[in-house]
C-alpha cells in the first residue's frame, strides 16, 4: 500500500496547525505552505477537505486563517488517512463482496481484512499531538 501525498501532506498540515493550537492564533495558508513546503494550490484543496470533515475551521478577517477545530490529541492518523484515501479497506471486496466474482470462495479476503484491521488499529493509536516536534 502506498499513501497518497494527500494523506502525507494532510497530516503535515494538521501538525503545523497543532503547533499553534494552544495560542488560538489562526495560520494563513501561505504560512502553512511555506513552513511545510506544500504547494499553495494543493494545500488549499486539502484544507477544504479538512474543513468539510470538521477537523479545521476558517477564521475570517485581516488576521484570519485556519485553526484546528478538534484538539490534536483527538485526531488520529487513521482518521486522516481514511479522509484522504477515501476508503477504509486495502481491497474493495472486504466491504463490497459483490465487486468480485470470487469473494465468497476467496481465501485471501479474510487475510486482507485482518491486514486492514491491523493497519488502522495502529494508525488510530497515533495522534497528531504525538507527531509534534517538541523542539519546534
Amino acid at each position: 500500500m502506498k499513501l497518497s501525498t494527500k494523506s502525507r501532506y494532510g497530516a503535515r498540515i494538521l501538525v503545523e496547525l497543532a503547533r499553534h493550537h494552544a495560542t488560538g492564533i489562526p495560520l494563513q495558508v501561505s504560512e502553512i505552505a511555506r513552513r511545510q513546503d506544500i504547494p499553495m494550490k494543493y494545500l488549499e484543496q486539502l484544507i477544504r477537505l479538512l474543513r468539510l470533515a470538521g477537523i479545521v475551521r476558517s477564521v475570517r478577517g485581516p488576521k484570519g486563517g485556519h485553526v484546528l477545530n478538534v484538539p490534536p490529541e483527538e485526531i488520529s492518523l487513521g482518521r486522516v488517512v481514511r479522509l484522504f484515501e477515501g476508503q477504509d479497506e486495502l481491497v474493495e471486496c472486504i466491504s463490497s463482496p459483490e465487486t468480485c466474482i470470487k469473494a465468497t470462495s476467496c481465501r485471501f479476503r479474510q487475510a486482507w481484512k485482518e491486514a486492514t484491521d491491523a493497519l488502522y488499529a495502529n494508525l488510530d493509536q497515533v495522534k497528531i499531538s504525538d507527531l509534534m516536534d517538541p523542539h519546534s
